[in-house]
């Protein structure tokens, strides 16, 4: 079921039940990548974990062959803002790492990535991610109204930017890669945008699923594409740290689908029902 020019899809519970398996399998897979990410590790290590761990599901990666894309996860290092191709890489202490994973089950995509930093953590690398990972709750948290969905899809950037802002750094939020609708396909409209605008956005409806995922740097937002053409990179050589959730809307709650507890604990925490269907 779809509405308006942009082609929204509309889940019914069943499919939005198999993106939830899918979801699990990126958490699964994510976690095993983390495990993995230590100095000495290889980048190209984080994706044979990864891989593993959705081949023993029966799961197929969202991302291997997308667009020829070579690997199962991204992995982006340090200045490398996303699509990172795992190689061989060699991960030293205080590296930021940021991992990426999709997954699909019986035709139903799940995206999701974190950043970490490994040993000796700079205090403003490890700020850097935690405001990320802040923003990106607070901009799924920002889909609930109070009393049902929120209006607009406008809500995620400004909660996002508010989040930032409010962090007291001048971090920056980059405006060229920004969330997605999911569901059928990994990347499906609308665009969910990490930043404020003045323009009247997508209305929410129950069936929604959407993809957040900000992007923030220690400095600029300018990016550039290296020659993989794929790996893209702050341009000033700042470092950037990345998260995504994949998340149903409904109209009792929200369901956090790639996180282990449906976004239980970090929705309470703002006052947000989570509508599982488990």
């Amino acid at each position: 079921m779809a509405f308006g020019r942009e082609k929204i899809e509309l889940k019914t519970p069943e499919q939005i039940r198999l993106m939830r398996r899918a979801g699990l399998v990126v958490a699964e897979a994510l976690a095993a990548a983390k495990a993995a990410a230590r100095p000495g590790a290889t980048t190209a290590d984080l994706d044979g974990a990864a891989a593993a761990v959705i081949a023993q599901a029966g799961a197929t990666p969202s991302f291997l062959g997308y667009y020829d894309y070579p690997a199962t996860i991204c992995v982006s290092v340090n200045e490398e803002v996303v699509h990172g191709i795992p190689g061989d890489r060699v991960l030293q202490p205080g590296d930021l790492v940021s991992i990426d994973c999709g997954a699909i089950v019986e035709g139903w995509h799940g995206d999701s990535a974190l950043s970490l930093v490994l040993d000796d953590i700079d205090p403003a690398d490890a700020a850097l991610v935690e405001v990320t990972r802040k923003a990106m709750w607070d901009g799924i948290a920002a889909l609930w109204g109070g009393d049902g969905l929120a209006d607009r899809l406008n809500v995620v950037g400004d909660a996002v930017e508010d989040a930032v802002d409010g962090s007291g750094i001048g971090y920056g939020i980059v405006e060229e890669y920004v969330g997605h609708g999911i569901g059928s396909q990994m990347h499906l409209p609308p665009d969910v945008l990490n930043y404020r605008v003045r323009d009247r956005l997508l209305k929410l409806k129950p069936g929604m699923c959407l993809a957040i995922e900000p992007m923030i740097t220690r400095g600029t937002i300018a990016t550039e594409t290296l020659d993989d053409d794929w790996t893209v990179i702050t341009a000033d050589g700042s470092r950037a740290a990345h998260w995504e959730h994949s998340v149903a809307l409904f109209e009792d709650g929200l369901w956090v689908l790639t996180a282990d507890d449906g976004g239980l604990a970090e929705l309470g925490a703002r006052g947000v029902p989570v509508a599982a269907l488990d």
